[in-house]
């Protein structure tokens, strides 16, 4: 059954070097391997992400993925300090001072990479 098997996150890039500089120099991320003109990065508890080259990166209005994290403002202050930039959406709910959103359970906040592509980081409450 799919319920019983990992998932993992495909992230399209228009210009692979341009996204490989965002997720491994802003971000930090390190390469798993080199798959197939993509590049996959390894997450915590055995997740990861393809990063692959298409021209339809940035076209969705949606989140492609997310990071569960143990404390969002924490990662919006070091990743900002890295230089990434976040969006700053008008949704309901309550706004940390680092530009969090909490609401429904969650603390959440989103920034786009190099590609156009929505990330966000949830903290569960």
């Amino acid at each position: 059954m799919l319920q019983d098997s990992p998932m993992y996150a495909y992230i399209p890039a228009k210009d692979m070097a341009r996204a490989r500089q965002f997720y491994e120099g802003k971000l930090g991320f390190k390469p798993k391997e080199e798959v197939a003109d993509g590049v996959v990065y390894a997450f915590g508890r055995g997740t990861a992400c393809f990063l692959y080259p298409t021209p339809n990166a940035g076209t969705s209005q949606a989140s492609q993925a997310f990071w569960s994290v143990d404390d969002v403002d924490r990662e919006i202050a070091a990743l900002k300090a890295r230089g990434v930039v976040f969006e700053d959406y008008a949704m309901p709910g309550e706004r940390s001072a680092a530009g969090a959103i909490t609401a429904g359970g969650a603390k959440a906040a989103w920034f786009k990479d190099s590609e156009g592509n929505i990330m966000a980081l949830i903290q569960t409450l």
